[in-house]
């Protein structure tokens, strides 16, 4: 496969940055919602059904996204595994995409 250029591996940048604060917002809700359930008299179980589908989708799209990124943008192990592990921590996806965010600006051709 040919190589990617500048621009595309900045596009690929921000998509795994995007996905991974999607993914990072809905790991949020979720953690928000299971303490309501379990605090209050609150029926939040379809919320947590429904949206715990979705979060489901998107860390698979996410972990897909990190494979991407080891490819085309050249991660090594530890980049990747921290996105990993970014990705189980809440707010780790935020801090990821201000890391992401400094690493596109050094993209060059």
């Amino acid at each position: 496969m040919s190589e990617m250029n500048a621009s595309s591996k900045r596009n690929l940048s921000k998509t795994i940055r995007y996905i991974g604060v999607v993914e990072g917002i809905s790991y949020l809700v979720l953690l928000v919602l299971s303490i309501l359930k379990r605090t209050t008299d609150l029926n939040v179980q379809d919320g947590i059904k429904h949206l715990g589908m979705g979060h489901g989708v998107l860390f698979i799209l996410f972990v897909a996204a990190i494979l991407l990124g080891k490819k085309y943008l050249s991660w090594d192990n530890k980049k990747s595994i921290t996105a990993f592990i970014a990705s189980l921590i809440p707010f780790g996806t935020f801090w990821l995409d201000i890391q992401l965010k400094k690493d596109e600006a050094l993209i060059t051709e």
